[in-house]
């Protein structure tokens, strides 16, 4: 199963649903289109400042070791790890440049494949209640909802271990 991150082109107001059909999305993990063509894969997502930090750092690195008379094995070894950091980072730099770009993420969803995963996320999203649904006013970092007021049936507990482990124990502060 893979990862994929869902963004949004930018519109002037909160409402996404008509950018529908220019979702993007991004998987997550190793891409070996980067490790094997890194500079032609920036070329091709069109990643162009992510372009040129490569061919800087790839400048910089082969400057250095000529001065540095390395060997043949080590500029083939350091320009490997070259690769493979580009391979794992990949997605990184797309979102990124996403993200630059003013694109929006709207969520995550975890799937087999791109198309599984424009289903998983677009039926989520359909069910969504109300025509005024903001995916961007959902704040995934708040706590769970309390109980409502009028729900008083268990009293908070004491201190005497309803709860068994280093957990804070329910009713107290922290």
């Amino acid at each position: 199963m893979s990862v994929y991150t869902v963004h949004a082109p930018p519109v002037d107001g909160p409402d996404v649903r008509g950018t529908t059909d220019n979702f993007v999305f991004v998987r997550d993990g190793f891409s070996f289109g980067a490790f094997v063509f890194g500079p032609l894969w920036l070329l091709y997502q069109r990643l162009w400042l992510a372009l040129g930090g490569y061919l800087v750092l790839s400048i910089a690195v082969e400057a250095t070791m000529t001065l540095l008379r390395v060997s043949g094995g080590t500029r083939i070894a350091v320009m490997a790890v070259i690769a493979v950091l580009m391979g794992l980072e990949a997605a990184s730099l797309r979102r990124w440049t996403l993200s630059r770009q003013k694109w929006r993420p709207l969520d995550v969803v975890v799937a087999d494949d791109e198309e599984a995963a424009e289903r998983r996320f677009f039926d989520r999203w359909r069910a969504m209640p109300g025509a005024d649904f903001d995916p961007l006013a959902i704040d995934r970092g708040a706590p769970p909802p309390t109980r409502g007021a009028s729900d008083h049936s268990h009293p908070p507990s004491t201190l005497r271990g309803d709860i068994v482990g280093l957990f804070p124990q329910p009713g107290f502060r922290r």
